[in-house]
């Protein structure tokens, strides 16, 4: 069953025709937006990228981020895993606390971004769309 926007059915999350995916590989060359790019933001992902495990990222995001940004963070990434999962907008408010506003801009980045959510959600074997 698709996700349920308040007041309707929302079509399945695809991406549209043209959309990132290229020749159905994994989108690691899909567009990223310009303002993201910059030699403190590759610095900030190589850091990142160095942490071998979750107690070491625990220590490094609790030094990085407040408690809330941590756990605005976390909580974006669980709306888009529900939502690739199938789950209504109620039932995803219900179990996370997110508001319509929050699970509506996840569900339109999991649909026409990056591709970021989905390439997580596939390599930590999370259900996708």
């Amino acid at each position: 069953m698709g996700a349920r926007s308040p007041g309707g059915t929302s079509p399945p999350l695809r991406s549209p025709p043209g959309s990132h995916r290229v020749h159905g590989r994994e989108p690691a060359s899909a567009p990223v937006h310009p303002a993201l790019r910059g030699p403190q933001t590759v610095r900030l992902f190589r850091a990142i990228l160095t942490l071998k495990n979750v107690e070491e990222c625990y220590h490094f995001f609790e030094d990085l981020l407040t408690i809330g940004e941590l756990q605005a963070l976390t909580a974006r990434f669980e709306v888009a895993r529900l939502l690739a999962a199938g789950q209504t907008y109620e039932e995803i408010a219900r179990r996370t606390g997110a508001s319509s506003a929050t699970i509506s801009r996840v569900r339109r980045f999991l649909e026409y971004g990056a591709d970021g959510y989905r390439l997580a959600l596939r390599r930590l074997n999370l259900p996708h769309a």
